[in-house]
C-alpha cells in the first residue's frame, strides 16, 4: 500500500508539474551549455495521435522526470514552424527529433511513441550520442545528371491502386498534384490518365462532410470509409481545386456540388472577419478521444456539444493558398462571391502580412511557402481580374524568392532562409508558377527559376518514395506554351465581360489570359499586333499560331 501510495504521489507531482517544454529558439544554446539532448515533439494542432501522446507519453512521471533530467524538451506547432514542418513531414505527426547538446541529430521517431520506448531511446541516446538508424544525411547540393521522366510516368501508374482508386494503400485522399496532372493529361485525350483522376475524384466525395462541408484530412485501412475528422486549409484547397477543374472539364454537377460544400465550409468555419483564413479545424472534440460519433450528428446535434477547436492563426501562407484556389473556382462557377472573398484575403495579405519586400508568415518568420502562396494567388488573380498590380505583385514576390531561398551552386529552393531543408512540393509548385509567370512577363529570370526548381529533382534519391504525378505536371508544362487567350474590348463592353467570363472557366490551370483595352498599353510580353474590330473579340493562340477573331461565349467555348 505504501508503495502505491508513492507511485500516486509522484504520479501526481509528476503531471502537476509537467514536462519543462521550451520554444525552439534558444534550445540548441542551453543544451551546449549544459550538456543535454535536445528533445523536439513536433506536433499539430488538430493531430488526434498528438493528442493521445500529450495524454499518456508526456504525461507518464518517468518520461517526464527524464526528459527534464537529461534533455530540453521542445514542443513545437508545424504550422507555426513551416521550415521544421518541412524538414521532417516525411515521419508524420507527431514526429519526435532528438538532437545531442551540438544540434547533430540521433534519432527521427515517426508518429505515436509509447512512453517505454520513449524512456528506452532518451536513456540510451543520454549515455551514449550515436545516431540511431534513422537518420539519413541531406541530399547534395546540386545533380550529376538528368530527370527520368520516363521512370517518373511508370511510377505514376504503378502507385494507382486498381481496386480502390487513389494513390495511397493505407491512406485515402485526394493528392491535388497528382490528380491534376491526370486532368492535365485527359484534356490531351488521355483516357488512362482521365479514368484514374475520375475514380479517384468519385471515391474521394466520401471524405466530404454532409453537415458543415469541407473535406477530412485522409480515410484510414485503405478504404474511404474510415476518416480522419481534422479539416486542414491543404486539404480544403487541393480539393477545391481539383473539384473545380474537374468540373470544368467533365461538366459533373457532383464535382461542382462538392467544390461549393467546401466554399461554404471555408467561410464557416475558417474564415476571419479582418480577411485572412485559419489553418484548420482539429480532429477531436475532446482532445485524445476519437470523435466518430460526433460527426454522425446534424448541425444542431453538434453544436449542442460544442465545435472542435480551430486554429486561428491567421498565416500568410494558408491565406494565400485559400485566395487562389478560391479565385479559381470563381472563375470556373461563376462566383462573384468568392472572387470578392479572395480579393480581400489578398489585400490582407498585402496589408497585414507584406516585411521586406516579400511577406511573413505571421508577422515574422520568412518561409518559401508563404511567398510561394502569396505570389501564386496574386498571379491566378490576374488571370481573374486582367488588373495589371496583381501581375506586378507576384512578379515582385518572385524576384524576393530568387534572392532570399537560394543558395550559390544549389538547385532548387530552400524552405527557410536559414538554406537547410529543399521540400519537394515547394520545389514543383515553385517550378510551376515560375514557368507561367515567365510566359506572362516574359523574363529570362523567371524562366531560369522554373529550371532551377526542377534541376534539384534530378539529384540523386530527391524523388525516392516521392508520388511524381506533380512533378510531371511541372515538366510536361514547362515543355510547352500555355493556352494564351486575349479578350479585347473595352472594360464596360457587356459582349467582352462575357468572353472574358468564358475564358476564365478554362478547365486549365496553365493558362495566360489577358483582357487588352483598345487604346491602352498591351499587356506585357506580347508579340501580336491584336485588331480593334469595332467590337468584342476574342483570340485563342497556342502552338505558334493564333485563331481568327471569336465574338461569342459558346465560339469560345468550342474553341477551348
Amino acid at each position: 500500500m505504501k508503495k502505491l501510495l508513492a507511485l500516486l504521489l509522484l504520479s501526481g507531482l509528476a503531471r502537476a508539474d509537467g514536462i519543462d517544454w521550451q520554444a525552439w529558439e534558444g534550445a540548441q544554446e542551453r543544451a551546449r551549455t549544459e550538456h543535454r539532448l535536445v528533445v523536439l515533439d513536433l506536433e499539430a494542432v488538430w493531430c488526434h495521435w498528438c493528442h493521445v501522446m500529450d495524454k499518456t507519453t508526456y504525461s507518464d512521471p518517468r518520461v517526464i522526470e527524464l526528459l527534464n533530467r537529461v534533455a530540453v524538451p521542445v514542443k513545437v506547432d508545424q504550422d507555426a514552424r513551416p521550415d521544421l514542418g518541412h524538414r521532417y513531414e516525411d515521419y508524420g505527426w507527431p514526429a519526435t527529433i532528438i538532437f545531442d547538446h551540438q544540434g547533430n541529430e540521433l534519432a527521427r521517431l515517426s508518429g505515436y511513441v509509447e512512453p517505454d520506448r520513449m524512456v528506452a531511446i532518451v536513456t540510451k541516446l543520454s549515455a551514449d550520442p550515436r545516431p540511431l538508424d534513422s537518420v539519413t544525411p541531406p541530399p547534395p547540393a546540386q545533380a550529376s545528371g538528368d530527370l527520368d521522366l520516363e521512370g517518373l510516368e511508370r511510377r505514376h501508374f504503378n502507385l494507382y491502386d486498381q481496386e480502390r482508386a487513389g494513390w495511397g494503400r493505407i491512406h485515402k485522399f485526394v493528392n491535388g498534384p497528382v490528380v491534376e496532372y491526370c486532368l492535365d493529361r485527359s484534356l490531351a485525350g488521355d483516357e488512362r490518365n482521365r479514368a484514374m483522376a475520375r475514380r479517384t475524384l468519385d471515391a474521394n466525395l466520401a471524405l466530404l462532410d454532409p453537415v458543415w462541408g469541407g473535406v477530412y484530412q485522409y480515410s484510414d485501412s485503405a478504404v474511404w470509409n474510415s476518416p480522419h475528422y481534422e479539416k486542414i486549409m491543404s486539404t480544403q484547397v487541393a480539393n477545391l481545386r481539383v473539384y473545380s477543374l474537374a468540373y470544368a472539364q467533365f461538366g459533373d454537377p457532383r464535382y461542382l456540388q462538392a467544390a461549393q460544400a467546401i466554399v461554404a465550409y471555408l467561410e464557416t468555419f475558417l474564415s476571419d472577419p479582418s480577411g485572412g483564413f485559419y489553418v484548420s479545424q482539429d480532429a477531436d472534440l475532446q482532445q485524445g478521444q476519437k470523435a466518430t460519433d460526433y460527426f454522425a450528428l446534424d448541425d444542431a446535434g453538434r453544436r449542442a456539444r460544442g465545435i472542435p477547436r480551430i486554429d486561428r492563426h491567421l498565416y500568410a501562407r494558408e491565406t494565400g493558398w485559400a485566395v487562389e484556389a478560391l479565385t479559381l473556382y470563381a472563375g470556373i462557377a461563376s462566383d462573384q462571391a468568392a472572387l470578392e472573398r479572395a480579393l480581400a484575403g489578398a489585400n490582407w495579405l498585402v496589408t497585414n502580412r507584406a516585411y521586406e519586400g516579400g511577406f511573413s508568415h505571421d508577422g515574422q518568420g520568412l518561409y518559401l511557402g508563404d511567398n510561394l502562396a502569396c505570389a501564386s494567388a496574386f498571379l491566378t488573380l490576374y488571370r481573374a481580374t486582367a488588373d495589371p498590380v496583381w501581375l506586378e505583385r507576384a512578379s515582385a514576390t518572385a524576384d524576393f524568392i530568387e534572392v532570399r531561398f537560394t543558395r550559390p551552386d544549389h538547385d532548387g529552393y530552400y524552405t527557410s532562409t536559414e538554406g537547410q531543408t529543399r521540400q519537394n512540393k515547394e520545389n514543383v509548385a515553385l517550378a510551376r508558377f515560375a514557368n507561367l509567370l515567365y510566359h506572362h512577363t516574359g523574363r529570362p529570370a523567371h524562366q531560369a527559376m522554373a529550371r532551377r526548381a526542377l534541376a534539384y529533382f534530378a539529384i540523386e534519391g530527391v524523388t525516392d518514395g516521392f508520388n511524381p504525378g506533380g512533378l510531371l505536371l511541372a515538366a510536361a508544362e514547362k515543355a510547352r506554351d500555355p493556352l494564351h487567350i486575349t479578350v479585347v474590348s473595352s472594360p464596360d463592353s457587356p459582349e467582352g465581360q462575357a468572353l472574358f467570363a468564358r475564358a476564365q472557366a478554362s478547365p486549365s490551370t496553365y493558362l495566360r489570359l489577358d483582357w487588352w483595352h483598345p487604346g491602352t498599353p498591351l499587356p506585357p510580353n506580347t508579340d501580336t499586333e491584336y485588331p480593334d474590330l469595332g467590337k468584342a473579340a476574342a483570340f485563342v493562340c497556342t502552338a505558334g499560331r493564333c485563331s481568327p477573331p471569336i465574338f461569342t461565349p459558346e465560339a469560345l467555348s468550342r474553341r477551348l
